[in-house]
């Protein structure tokens, strides 16, 4: 007796080929699905343009760093916010920005290094901060401090002094330039949550 294996044969091939034909289908719907996904949260993304920067020092030469780098991501479209904290409630303070130093004691990175002992000097400090304000800033045209605050808030940076900071200094808001506001380190952590770029300088 001789068995017909062509039919059996037959629906093998067939089952297989739409099993594969399925497979192939709820590949391309779940591709499909997981993009638009993607596409809907980088949509709704709330740290796709925010930059957070925690300013922390009150120097000359370190409060370049938070100035420049918000005035430019504000100018290439982000939401950023500067939380001045500690010794950097100076750059925010009225009449502050005048007078920022540059200490040369314990600065090795001075374009003009001086060995310790005569950073200790008197007189040094000041003829640090003029050196680094006429010979550096002042010869390569950058702008001063004042006139990056005044960018800042022009582009519509948000200037936020902490209130603890604030508090243990003895700072009142009035003593503050015009536009900044005053918040806790809650008001920045809630805010940098959202932001895809943190720095601390």
């Amino acid at each position: 007796m001789v068995l017909d294996t062509s039919a059996s044969t037959t629906d093998e091939l067939l089952r297989s080929r739409i099993d594969a034909l399925l497979d192939e289908r709820l590949n391309q719907i779940v591709a499909e699905q997981v993009a638009e996904r993607v596409a809907e949260a980088m949509k709704k993304d709330p740290a796709k343009n925010k930059v957070a920067i925690i300013a922390s020092k009150g120097t000359l030469d370190m409060a370049y760093p938070p100035l420049i780098l918000a005035s430019a991501a504000a100018a290439m479209g982000e939401e950023v916010e500067i939380f001045f904290t500690f010794y950097g409630l100076n750059i925010i303070k009225r009449g502050g920005a005048e007078h920022l130093k540059v200490a040369p004691i314990a600065n090795p990175a001075m374009p003009v290094p001086m060995p310790n002992v005569v950073g200790m000097l008197p007189g040094m400090t000041p003829m640090a901060t003029w050196m680094m304000k006429s010979q550096f800033f002042g010869k390569h045209n950058v702008a001063p401090i004042e006139q990056l605050l005044q960018e800042c808030v022009d582009l519509g940076v948000k200037l936020v002094a902490c209130q603890m900071t604030m508090d243990v200094m003895g700072i009142k808001a009035e003593d503050l330039i015009e536009g900044v506001e005053v918040g806790g380190a809650a008001t920045f952590i809630n805010y940098a949550n959202e932001a895809h770029i943190t720095l601390f300088i």
